[in-house]
């Protein structure tokens, strides 16, 4: 009877391995040519049977991964990394550079003519910006709780894309400022599904060392965005203004709305579902993808949708203080990034022409993507998180201080040039410690993700309200607000940075930390030999 080891691609290698071991093996519950289960749990494992509690298990790597060499599993390990990544960090680029632009392309498009047009006055076209986010609040914990139930992004994500790209693109139909709103609160609503879903996604493939890195490059996507944004504005502005009787405006939001959907079709036939349901991976790959996790945190992750229950996972979210103290830093790194919701405006002020402004926006962004793969790459590299966060908010600190203390040219768009690299480089890391600190249960990490993301995402309700035409060109209040905002997160990360060398202290002396996963039980591999520890 053959093994499925032994028919996938390292069947050769299970073969020899097994003739090396065959005669070592004990009396057992299973016999050599058995397919063993994942989890490998023996009788003798489990610890005594409280009623009210699972019983607690000890597991031990599958056949495939305890008879590699260690140079052979890295070797392996690679390939199936690779594999992955192919698979869905492009992907997901993709969709969250459409993501952003449905989203702030209603920026852009007030200098294609959009607010003389619907013939918005006062503060209404900022009440188009901010409402929004009141959707995207709404649904954020809702979505990744459900994602996480069902088991299935590569359909929800998709599904969630098409919808969003038929709103987005019916943008271009409003008439009043009334529709206009309407049409922007639900297009929030359902794009709300999409980041905390891609966080969660990459938190169940990646190991906590893999994950700083890709969190940055996913984020790139919305970075991007920024960049393609004044580009594709400014071509749009220029060349079809009037065409078809259709003013640019109403050009961007048809031609990006399209976009999304076409690449919502494709993503059904790429993006993976979690390591133990995606249909690509061979047997092999599987057992592999599943236990480096097991292996990185020293519990199991994601095993079923009967494990994942919506209130379970958000009450133990709420009652872990870590959690609050990551909302902080989020939701002031999101404040001071607001400035990037009317970027285009407060480029504008520079005093060059609508198509020179939107072109002058681009740079920022392109910096912005080279500092935070930079970054991010060198966080991984190091294991380190805290001084990758915290460093680059000193630059955005300087670039409000520059903002609001002058309205010259040249040290303005220097100040506006710090901005967007000043926040984003650490906020990607920021989003990866999330992860990093709160592990487990699955659920519970979704619930977190999510909940943090949606009250960080809460200032960009208030924040579009800085930006009044009257209050420019300086808009020395915002900058005010989100220096201070950016130095308020310098120090809510430095809060946890030593609550969590509090808890590692803990670790070490054996006590039990709560929410220290698999403290007490045998944990394999690394873990094994030090234990979980909180990454600092």
């Amino acid at each position: 009877m053959a093994t499925p080891h032994q028919n996938g691609k390292f069947g050769g290698l299970w073969k020899s391995k097994k003739k090396q071991n065959e005669a070592a093996v004990p009396e057992g519950p299973f016999r050599n040519d058995e397919k063993v289960d994942i989890e490998h749990v023996s009788e003798t494992s489990l610890d005594p049977i409280d009623p009210s509690q699972p019983a607690r298990r000890r597991r031990e790597a599958p056949p495939l991964v305890r008879d590699l060499a260690p140079e052979e599993r890295a070797r392996l390990e690679m390939v199936l990394v690779k594999k992955v990544d192919l698979r869905l960090l492009p992907m997901l680029i993709l969709m969250y550079l459409m993501n952003y632009l449905d989203r702030n392309n209603i920026a852009a498009a007030r200098l294609a003519g959009l607010e003389e047009e619907l013939e918005l006055t006062g503060t209404q076209y900022l009440t188009c910006v901010s409402i929004l986010f009141v959707g995207y609040i709404l649904m954020q914990v809702p979505s990744n709780l459900f994602m996480n139930k069902i088991g299935k992004p590569s359909l929800y994500l998709p599904t969630c894309m098409v919808v969003w790209g038929v709103i987005s693109a019916a943008t271009a139909a409003a008439e009043s400022y009334g529709g206009l709103v309407a049409i922007r609160f639900f297009l929030g609503f359902v794009e709300a599904a999409y980041f905390p879903g891609c966080l969660f996604l990459l938190s169940s493939w990646y190991t906590r060392k893999e994950l700083g890195f890709r969190t940055a490059i996913l984020y790139s996507g919305s970075l991007m965005s920024g960049a393609f944004s004044g580009l594709i504005t400014a071509g749009i502005t220029g060349g079809m203004d009037g065409k078809r009787g259709l003013r640019a405006w109403r050009w961007l939001f048809i031609i990006e709305g399209v976009i999304t959907i076409v690449i919502a079709f494709t993503a059904y036939f790429v993006l993976p579902d979690f390591p133990r349901t995606t249909t690509w991976l061979t047997e092999d790959e599987r057992q592999l993808a599943i236990w480096r996790l097991d292996e990185d945190i020293g519990e199991d992750d994601w095993t079923g949708s009967q494990n994942q229950t919506f209130w379970h996972g958000m009450k133990l979210a709420f009652q872990d203080i870590k959690m609050w103290n990551l909302m902080v830093i989020l939701f002031c790194f999101v404040a001071s990034g607001t400035v990037t919701n009317l970027f285009p405006t407060i480029v504008g002020t520079l005093g060059y022409s609508n198509i020179n402004s939107l072109l002058l926006t681009v740079p920022p962004y392109v910096l912005g993507v080279i500092t935070t793969f930079l970054n991010s790459w060198h966080a991984d590299r190091t294991g380190e998180r805290y001084f990758h966060i915290t460093l680059p908010l000193y630059f955005a600190v300087i670039a409000f201080i520059i903002a609001a203390a002058t309205i010259k040219t040249a040290p303005r768009y220097l100040a506006m040039m710090l901005m967007i690299p000043g926040v984003y480089t650490g906020y990607v890391v920021a989003l990866a410690w999330i992860s990093n600190t709160l592990p487990r249960p699955p659920a519970k990490r979704a619930a977190a993700l999510a909940a943090i993301n949606a009250v960080s995402n809460a200032s960009s309700i208030y924040a579009s309200y800085m930006y009044p035409k009257s209050a420019g060109p300086g808009y020395v209040a915002a900058m005010c607000v989100n220096c201070v905002t950016a130095f308020i997160a310098i120090l809510a990360a430095t809060v946890l940075r030593f609550t969590l060398v509090h808890l590692n202290k803990k670790l070490d002396r054996g006590e039990v930390v709560e929410s220290a996963v698999a403290v007490g039980e045998a944990v394999p591999g690394e873990a094994a030999r030090k234990g979980f520890r909180f990454v600092l």
